[in-house]
């Protein structure tokens, strides 16, 4: 019995291990897209880091990324910044890819 306790603790731990991998990239993707939003609405320094920030408390609203993107996209419409649905998710996408490399390096 003690065995399958054993495994069964060991996936448990290996779950929980993955989904603090996957909060923590993306909570980092939420970042790196905030600073580059920022830079497409003209924010640079301590303006920048706090649009970062707002980008990552975005994600709170809902599952998923659409609450990040509605975020970004009314900001960019509400701005005159012209990147269509399409860049701004393939910028999430690409992001993304990053964050994760920086959170495994980190491991």
């Amino acid at each position: 019995m003690s065995g399958i306790n054993d495994r069964e603790k060991a996936f448990e731990n290996k779950f929980a291990h993955d989904e603090a991998l996957k909060f923590k990239a993306e909570a980092r993707r939420n970042k790196l897209l905030g600073l580059w939003a920022a830079e497409k609405l003209g924010k640079s320094g301590a303006d920048a880091d706090a649009y970062a920030k707002a980008v990552i408390r975005s994600d709170f609203e809902e599952p998923g990324d659409e609450d990040v993107f509605r975020k970004i996209r009314a900001d960019f419409d509400a701005a005159n910044i012209d990147q269509s649905d399409h860049q701004i998710r393939r910028t999430m996408d690409e992001l993304m890819a990053q964050a994760r490399e920086q959170v495994a390096k980190e491991g």
